[in-house]
């Protein structure tokens, strides 16, 4: 059936919470491959518990809602529904440990037509529970491929960021394990499309794919090592559009242009030679 967009709009998806300790601090970094070096002193405060520091990027999983789109009653054909956008910005770095709440919300729904789907991006505020303060905000932008001319809004979305053409400064290759993705979903995302080789084949894919909040994490990753020595304190916002799957086993290359705090990048399947995430901007604290 067409989706309602003023129903969709007030949403009510309910408030979660959850409490994390250093053992999820630490599963996270692992599960993107920090501490492969485990002399590197850089990287043991994010995954030795002596002096714990949070990855930043976790905070895309922390006190997350479900997947909404099937379990709520929105009208939307969610089996055919992708990931296009990701974004999180920092009020502050985060907690290694801590008890939070996700307040999540609908922001914004274009409709594309009726053969290349809708739009649809929604928040999620993390507060710590105790306080009541913002530890960050994560926005996400779903392609429904099989929602679109349902009669909303046909505006253009906003020009995504652009990287510079000249040669990027930095360029990182980080070599994935093949069973990646089988450990990354072990932060929160069940999805057996990255696990069940079954599943992965009814959904068009050779074997199962990796998260696309892993890949995405990989390329913060990149960014930690590459402009601020793994100090993720340093880390404000980070954002990237997804261009294509990716999966575990694959070496990625994130080329990296440093613009003053502003960051661009762009991940690539060094195998298959596709960009799996492009447009990717970052800034650092001033």
């Amino acid at each position: 059936m067409a989706i309602d967009y003023y129903k969709l709009l007030d949403l009510q998806i309910p408030d979660t919470q959850q409490s994390y300790t250093h053992k999820d601090s630490i599963l996270y970094a692992l599960s993107l491959g920090y501490g492969s070096d485990p002399l590197d002193a850089h990287q043991l405060p994010l995954v030795y518990e002596a002096e714990l520091r949070a990855v930043p990027t976790m905070g895309v999983v922390l006190a997350h809602p479900g997947y909404w789109p099937r379990t709520l009653n929105t009208g939307l054909d969610w089996v055919r529904i992708v990931h296009a956008e990701q974004g999180l910005v920092l009020h502050k770095p985060l907690p290694a440990e801590a008890r939070v709440i996700g307040k999540s919300r609908v922001v914004d729904i274009i409709d594309k037509g009726a053969d290349k789907g809708a739009l649809i991006t929604y928040e999620r505020r993390i507060l710590e529970a105790d306080s009541g303060e913002p530890l960050c905000t994560i926005s996400q932008t779903m392609l429904a491929r099989g929602d679109g001319g349902f009669g909303g809004p046909q505006r253009s979305a906003p020009a995504p960021h652009t990287v510079p053409e000249r040669a990027p400064e930095h360029i990182i290759d980080l070599v994935t394990a093949e069973n990646m993705a089988l450990l990354y979903r072990l932060n929160g995302d069940w999805n057996p499309l990255h696990a069940d080789p079954q599943v992965a084949a009814k959904a068009g894919f050779q074997r199962p794919i990796l998260h696309g909040l892993a890949t995405w994490g990989l390329a913060g990753r990149a960014i930690m090592q590459a402009v601020c020595a793994f100090d993720g304190r340093q880390i404000a916002s980070i954002f990237g559009r997804f261009t294509a799957p990716a999966y575990p086993g694959e070496t990625f290359r994130t080329e990296i242009w440093v613009d003053g705090p502003v960051i661009s990048f762009r991940v690539r399947s060094v195998e298959r030679d596709v960009v799996v995430i492009n447009n990717g901007r970052a800034e650092l604290r001033g």
